[in-house]
């Protein structure tokens, strides 16, 4: 199915959009963007230049996903959640020149497959939010986020770990240096490393 995309939104004739896409209205998608299959972006969304997305990703309105960041495979961002690129912003030089295009150092930022990241929630540059974790509405996240991990607050910290269906793991045992948890939904079992583990406020 070809990708769809609302007449009010603006999409560069470069960038790449996967079958069954959905652009809604007022997006704006900057050139050599790449997004893959089945993605929903919801009214206002900005995807940057040269900006990574994988495929079955729901972004929701008046998200801002700025040059540097890849998002894998079925994550979800939930609305006005923005992500940043730069980690000592500047809008002139120390000579009140205005900053040019290479005066700055880029800082990469890694959303992994399934993770999901609340509302209004800010992802400091230079993290890597791990696979199923959890970001709550309103954090700002300034470190790695783990595997599986649940993180809120401002600054963001680790309150436990989550299944991939979205309910609290629970500790069933633990196995040398990890620990078996379970989740009390699906009955999944995840092994988390047991530092981790004991790490979670």
């Amino acid at each position: 199915m070809a990708p769809f995309i609302h007449a009010t939104a603006d999409v560069a004739e470069s960038a790449k959009i996967g079958e069954g896409t959905r652009i809604w209205h007022q997006g704006q998608i900057r050139p050599n963007a790449v997004i893959g299959e089945n993605c929903n972006f919801g009214k206002g969304v900005f995807i940057d230049e040269g900006v990574q997305i994988g495929n079955n990703v729901k972004i929701q309105n008046y998200v801002s996903v700025y040059h540097g960041v890849t998002v894998e495979d079925g994550v979800f961002i939930g609305p006005h959640a923005c992500f940043t690129n730069d980690m000592r912003p500047r809008a002139i030089n120390v000579d009140g020149t205005p900053k040019a295009a290479d005066d700055w150092v880029l800082s990469s930022t890694l959303v992994k497959k399934g993770a999901a990241i609340g509302a209004n929630s800010t992802i400091r540059c230079g993290v890597t939010l791990g696979e199923w974790s959890m970001v709550g509405s309103g954090s700002v996240v300034t470190k790695d986020v783990p595997n599986y991990g649940l993180v809120y607050g401002n600054p963001a910290r680790l309150h436990g770990f989550v299944c991939p269906c979205g309910d609290l793991l629970e500790k069933e045992l633990e196995q040398g240096n990890t620990v078996l948890a379970k989740c009390p939904s699906c009955s999944t079992r995840i092994e988390i490393i047991k530092e981790s583990w004991d790490g979670a406020k």
